[in-house]
């Protein structure tokens, strides 16, 4: 059965790649896991010059995995990077410097890595809501998956080094960046989102 390419519960990822089987469905999941969790790996490497830290593409490509491939596929496919890194790959920011497996996620990281499975879950559910149609809604979905990366990071990492250092280390220094990739996701999401619905 068609549905309309405007119907709720279409994610961009549905509009350009169907899968009518099972065989079909579990074929283009791995595979678009094998992209998003590669995907999230080069966006942790990858270090932009900006004020007043450097800034990693990694939360913006968070949210494109979720808003692009929808809430389940998106949560697996975090999900599935993060066993990548518990598993020893040096996929997360900082590594091999910085430890390496279950070292580095038990570290000051690890909440933000636990808050990109929830950001991708919540962009993901946003657009199969609808929320995709309206730039202004799709603005507040890509917040809403923002900010569940810092309650989950800046919770874990205030219990590391407290509240007034993780506020100072872990938050401050990333609002700027991170409200320009904030913008980024959004003009794309709902750019692939009117492509796709052509």
């Amino acid at each position: 059965m068609n549905r309309s390419v405007t119907a709720p519960g279409l994610v961009t990822i549905d509009r350009f790649w169907t899968a009518e089987t099972q065989v079909d469905r579990a074929t283009r999941a791995v595979v678009l896991m094998a992209v998003g969790t590669a995907l999230l790996w080069v966006s942790a490497k990858i270090q932009i010059p900006f004020w007043p830290v450097p800034a990693t593409l990694q939360t913006m490509m968070v949210v494109l995995i979720g808003a692009f491939y929808g809430s389940r596929l998106g949560l697996a496919t975090v999900i599935a990077y993060l066993m990548e890194g518990l598993a020893g790959l040096p996929v997360f920011v900082g590594t091999p410097e910085k430890g390496l497996g279950l070292v580095y996620m038990a570290g000051p990281a690890g909440g933000f890595l636990l808050g990109f499975a929830v950001a991708a879950y919540l962009a993901g559910l946003a657009v199969e809501r609808g929320w995709g149609a309206s730039l202004l809604s799709m603005l507040g979905a890509t917040l809403i998956a923002n900010v569940a990366i810092y309650a989950f990071g800046l919770t874990w990492l205030a219990s590391l080094i407290g509240a007034d250092k993780a506020i100072t280390f872990g938050l401050m220094p990333f609002l700027v960046s991170d409200a320009v990739k904030i913008l980024i996701a959004t003009g794309i999401t709902f750019a692939a989102s009117k492509a796709a619905a052509k």
